[in-house]
């Protein structure tokens, strides 16, 4: 699905992106891409939730289209959105809310950055089945206060023609030293649970989104690269690519809910859709060792 821009599509107008996030993960891998890909590019100043802001900054940068990275994930995890419901809501909710209605008001594609941990591995869709869960099918994961707002967000934006909302799992880049990495955290866990569930490959799919607002598509993706992968898989590619003495201990998903707050996501998207738009699109495995495993490689073979 693609929205008819009334600002001229990407073909008739300069491609200029307002991107919110500034300060986040992926907001700043965004504009690195840009800089890299010669397209100008502005980060928002105003706060998602202040609609007045967000008009000032699409009056003064007069976007071809707008992108939000921005979020509340909570610090140093999800947990803390536990014990700061308000906060989350001003800004996954009505900041998103906020943001998707004003593009659409000035006829701005807006491509959303969104979770895919809004999923849990259910009779329809067993652990290593290999059934994903598709872009139509209705969460059932609210486990976490996090995933909750980010699955009542999703929801009220399908009625959004504008909105392209991509669902990003655990997000990974070659970035090894970057405290939200998925490889970084589960490197430095006390004891990790194994189990296997579809992931990003920023380094891959980032640009992907570049593309997609090039192409004007809007709707719900799987934003994850096809086929799923462990926590012990990627320790173990860790260990022969980066560091041969590392070592890692298991712990199960009762001992793991003693330590957490809130219970965590595991689910398998599928990513027919994606795979459709985008053929060239790696396996998860492949995609790692590629794009993150590769270039960081310190063993002399793996």
């Amino acid at each position: 699905m693609g929205f008819d821009s009334s600002n001229g599509t990407a073909s008739t107008k300069p491609l200029k992106f307002l991107i919110y996030g500034r300060s986040g993960w992926i907001g700043g891998l965004l504009g690195k891409l840009c800089q890299s890909q010669g397209i100008d590019f502005t980060y928002g100043s105003g706060r998602l939730e202040n609609r007045p802001s967000i008009e000032a900054d699409i009056a003064a940068v007069h976007p071809s289209h707008v992108f939000n990275a921005a979020g509340v994930t909570g610090r140093p995890n999800v947990d803390w959105c536990e014990s700061h419901k308000v906060e989350t809501i001003r800004t996954n909710v009505v900041g998103t809310l906020t943001l998707a209605d004003v593009c659409r008001e000035k006829g701005l594609v807006l491509i959303n950055y969104a979770t895919g941990c809004i999923f849990e591995y259910d009779s329809s869709h067993p652990l290593g089945s290999g059934i994903g869960f598709k872009e139509e099918d209705t969460p059932n994961f609210i486990g976490s206060y996090y995933s909750k707002t980010k699955a009542m967000v999703e929801d009220l934006l399908k009625n959004y023609e504008n909105v392209c909302t991509l669902r990003v799992r655990m997000p990974i880049s070659c970035d090894l030293a970057n405290p939200r990495n998925f490889i970084t955290k589960i490197t430095r866990y006390e004891k990790v649970v194994n189990i296997p569930n579809s992931m990003t490959i920023l380094d891959e799919l980032l640009p992907i989104s570049i593309e997609m607002a090039k192409r004007n598509l809007t709707g719900i993706y799987n934003f994850t690269n096809p086929g799923v992968v462990s926590h012990n898989e990627i320790l173990e590619m860790y260990r022969d690519y980066i560091d041969p003495k590392f070592t890692w201990k298991n712990f199960t998903l009762e001992e793991q809910a003693k330590v957490i707050v809130a219970p965590r996501s595991n689910n398998e998207l599928d990513t027919v859709k994606l795979k459709q738009e985008f053929p060239e699109l790696l396996p998860i495995k492949e995609s790692l060792i590629k794009y993150v495993f590769k270039p960081n490689q310190k063993t002399a073979a793996a």
